[in-house]
This record gives C-alpha cells, structure tokens and sequence, in this order.
C-alpha cells in the first residue's frame, strides 16, 4: 500500500468516526431533553401521590373517629369512597414508579452515550490533520484524480453512515412496532371483555376485563421505551416524531372495582379511545419503518455506484 492509498483509507475511517460522534451529539441531546421531561413528570406525580395518600388517610382518620359510629346509615357510602381514594392512590404510584423506572432507562442510555462520545472526542481534530496530510500528497501528485478520490472518499464514508444510522433507526422502529402489537393486542382483550360486562357478564367479565388492562398498562411502559429509542433514532438522521404513548386511564382499574360509580359503557368507551390512539401510533411506526426501508435501498445503491466510481478512478 503506498502513502495515498494508505492516507485515503485512514481519512475514510477518521470520516466514520467523525459521523459517529456527531451522530453520538444529536442523540445525548434528543437524551437529556427526554430526561428534563420525564424529571418534571415525574415530580409532578410525586405531588400528585402525596396528594392521594393524604385524602386516604384523612378518610381513615374520619371512618376511625368516633363520630363515624354516629354515622352508621351513611358508612357504606365513607367505605366506598375510601376504597376508591386507595385504589386511585396505588394507580398514582404506579404511574410514578414507570416513570422512575423510564428516568433510570434514560440515565443508562445517557452515561453509555457519554462514554463512547469521550472515547472519540478527538475525531474532528484527527481528520483535519489527515485532511492536511492529503492535501500535501496531492499536491505532490499534481494528478486530478487526486482531488476526483478525495470527493468520493467522503461521500463514501458519508454514505456509509447514513446506512448505518438509518439500520438502526428501522430496528428500532421494528422493535417499537412490536411493543405497541402487545399492548393493541391486550387492549383489544380488553374490549371483548368489556362487551361481555355490558351484556352482565358480571363479576367474572370485571375481573378478566381488569386483568387484560393491568397487563395492558404494564406493557404501555415497555412499550413507550421503545417509542424513546426509536424517537432518538429518528433525530439521528434528522427526522421528527412526536411518539408518546396515550396515558392509560387509571379509572378503568377503579371502575373494575365500582360498577355502581361509573358505567360499563364508559369504561368501553375509554378502551376504544385509548386503543384508537394506540393503533394510530402503530400504523405511523408501520409507515415509518417502510419509508426507512425504502430510504435504505436508495442508500445501499449510491454506496454500489460510489464503490464503482471511486473502483474505476483508482483503475484509470
């Protein structure tokens, strides 16, 4: 290998690098600002479980006075209502703690980030050395091929990128599609259960139909996940989406428990709703992913017609 094939290669790799640590820039920031937006969330659901937990406990305070034996017609209804304010308050604990548990999958991902960023900091400042050892060869050639490769090498390297960078925005779309599928599929579990109630299914339908939405709700988290990964990804190569999951209605677990606080056609309503939203989210993924397919074989074509050109300039 002589200096010019050896320099142009070490200017490929260092343009790689260099698309890299921008690439690594563009997602710890599209990171931290999913971070700033989960810390506020989820301080405002701190405020929001203190707030039920202390409606509980004045309730218990009140149904364990004394007075409350004096009240003995109306203390169905006080028991009632405490029960629903400690069902209300374990749905507002459970929304805090996936929000924790999203903060810490965010944090990970940006110390990860931080760490491969530190590894390559000095990228920019390796290829324009590089780029100044070339230029000195090249003027020793005095050859317009020179110049010619130079150009191609870059797009080469630039090319290359965009294909890895646009692979790994399409894997995680798929995989976003994938988290989304559960939760449709349980929400669409959810529904038939919840037909079956309005048509006194009884008991027995509550139950099934609340167990599909707890398992529905669990699945959300793992599916937003997803959602903020494929969100990052999309930044990556310079496209938008706004990819937040539906807030899943805690009242349906609090209904399951009260059906003579608010009605099945209600609860049904709700669930259409959310799995409504939930399946136009999905069908944007769907065609997100393909129009990143789509992207990826125009890509893989200039990187062939790139190879051939750059194949026939070292011929000639």
């Amino acid at each position: 290998m002589d200096a010019f094939e050896d320099v142009d290669r070490k200017l490929r790799e260092s343009r790689e690098q260099i698309r890299r640590f921008d690439h690594l820039t563009t997602r710890r920031q599209a990171t931290a600002d999913q971070i700033r937006e989960v810390t506020k969330l989820t301080g405002q659901l701190e405020t929001q479980l203190a707030k039920e937990q202390h409606d509980v406990a004045r309730l218990e305070g009140r149904l364990g006075g004394f007075l409350a034996l004096l009240a003995a017609p109306v203390a169905g209804s006080k028991e009632d209502r405490l029960a629903r304010e400690r069902a209300e308050a374990e749905a507002a604990w459970e929304r805090l703690h996936g929000q924790r548990r999203r903060l810490e999958d965010l944090t990970a991902d940006l110390e990860v980030t931080d760490r491969e960023l530190a590894s390559i900091s000095g990228a920019h400042q390796a290829y324009e050395k590089l780029l100044a050892d070339k230029e000195r060869l090249l003027i020793g050639l005095g050859d317009e091929r020179g110049q010619k490769l130079l150009g191609t090498s870059k797009k080469l390297a630039d090319t290359q990128a965009d294909i890895r960078e646009h692979l790994e925005a399409w894997q995680a779309g798929k995989a976003a599609g994938k988290a989304l599928g559960i939760v449709l599929t349980l929400l669409s579990k959810a529904r038939g259960a919840s037909t079956w109630d309005m048509l006194g299914g009884g008991v027995l339908a509550d139950a099934i139909e609340h167990g599909h939405l707890s398992r529905a709700d669990q699945a959300a988290w793992h599916a937003q996940r997803a959602l903020d990964v494929f969100s990052r990804e999309l930044a990556d190569i310079g496209w938008v989406g706004d990819l937040q999951m539906p807030k899943v209605d805690t009242r349906w677990f609090v209904d399951s428990f009260f059906d003579n606080i608010i009605t099945d056609a209600l609860k049904h309503q709700r669930i259409n709703k959310t799995r409504d939203a939930v399946a136009s989210i999905s069908q944007w993924v769907t065609e997100t992913v393909q129009a990143l397919a789509g992207r990826s074989t125009q890509l893989e074509a200039q990187h062939r017609a790139l190879l051939a050109e750059r194949e026939q300039l070292l011929a000639n």
